[in-house]
């Protein structure tokens, strides 16, 4: 598909429903095996609410918040994600605020400072267009507020950060878009960015539950860019969301800026572990000459590159055609 659908706002309406219920799946905490299934645009696969990710063939029972990637649930260890309206207007600088209540029910207003900040948020679309990794504000009473620019659709809003004593979370909420909406048309998977006059190259494979070694390379005009600079203490950030369920990975590069061994580009080296099989939408924000530029890529893991690459099996059929020529490469939403 080629062309941007366009869907009344009443889809929308349907898409609050279904996000609302989802983010209930999402308290309480998904388990199971991941959807075979992908999403597009609006449209999230109710089953997602009770058979997500997890350990296969484990139900709730023996699952904790601890064995859920990131970004699924709204609350953790006893930390919430308050959203303070669960819709907004679309448009440019749109303000998001929120809070971060603690397990005594008050916000939280002491942070561990983690890359030069106490909290990163991002934004993305659930037809993971619209990525955005942004900085708020927070004000003494512990409430954040940041602008953000918000299309029509359903929206996924996480909140990275560190509570001073306790452990890293990423904590994850639905935010609602009312209005007319363009869904991204599918897309293969992707390996290469053109990111306004620059080119991002990806090498590397994922391989669940292990690190797997990615190297993301620079260039403009053709030519390497040697000379990236340091954004929140590092040459790049890159965050990784699972087709289907969004999970959240925030990998950071090996090595930092002035440690003697690690150059300015053009390659930026990471060390991801995805905790599945699937399909991966990945994001690398880089500055050079004083702007931060966000490349997108779509990834599938190892296995799941090998399944669409080969050929569907024989079967017997009676008529001798079993070469699967109708069987095409699986494509992966963006």
């Amino acid at each position: 598909m080629n062309t941007p659908t366009t869907v009344g706002a009443f889809v929308v309406g349907l898409a609050g429903v279904f996000g609302a219920t989802y983010g209930i799946g999402n308290a309480v905490g998904p388990v199971g095996d991941p959807p075979a299934s992908h999403t597009t645009g609006e449209h999230v696969e109710t089953d997602q609410e009770t058979d997500a990710h997890g350990a296969h063939g484990n139900s709730a029972q023996g699952t904790t918040a601890a064995d859920i990637p990131g970004g699924l649930l709204v609350s953790q260890d006893g930390y919430t994600l308050d959203l303070h309206t669960a819709t907004s207007p679309s448009g440019k600088d749109r303000l998001v605020e929120f809070t971060v209540t603690g397990p005594d029910g008050e916000p939280v207003t002491d942070y561990k400072v983690e890359h030069e900040k106490e909290l990163h948020l991002i934004v993305v679309r659930r037809d993971f267009t619209g990525f955005q990794h942004v900085h708020p504000r927070r004000d003494s009473q512990g409430t954040w507020s940041v602008p953000v620019d918000l299309s029509s659709g359903q929206w996924r809003v996480f909140a990275d950060f560190t509570p001073t004593g306790g452990e890293g979370l990423t904590l994850g909420a639905d935010l609602q878009v009312p209005g007319n909406l363009d869904l991204a048309p599918e897309s293969p998977e992707t390996r290469t960015a053109q990111v306004d006059d620059y080119t991002v190259t990806l090498t590397g494979t994922l391989t669940p539950g292990a690190d797997a070694e990615l190297t993301l390379s620079v260039s403009k005009d053709g030519e390497p860019v040697t000379d990236l600079q340091p954004y929140l203490g590092a040459y790049g950030h890159l965050v990784a969301l699972r087709e289907g369920d969004l999970a959240y990975l925030h990998v950071h590069p090996d090595g930092a800026p002035g440690d003697g061994r690690t150059d300015p580009g053009p390659e930026v080296v990471f060390y991801a572990a995805v905790p599945s099989d699937g399909d991966y939408h990945l994001y690398l924000d880089f500055k050079r000459d004083g702007v931060v530029r966000t490349a997108a890529f779509n990834l599938a893991t190892d296995d799941e590159a090998d399944e669409a690459a080969s050929p569907a099996p024989e079967t017997n059929t009676g008529d001798g055609d079993g070469d699967g020529d109708e069987h095409e490469d699986s494509e992966h939403g963006h």
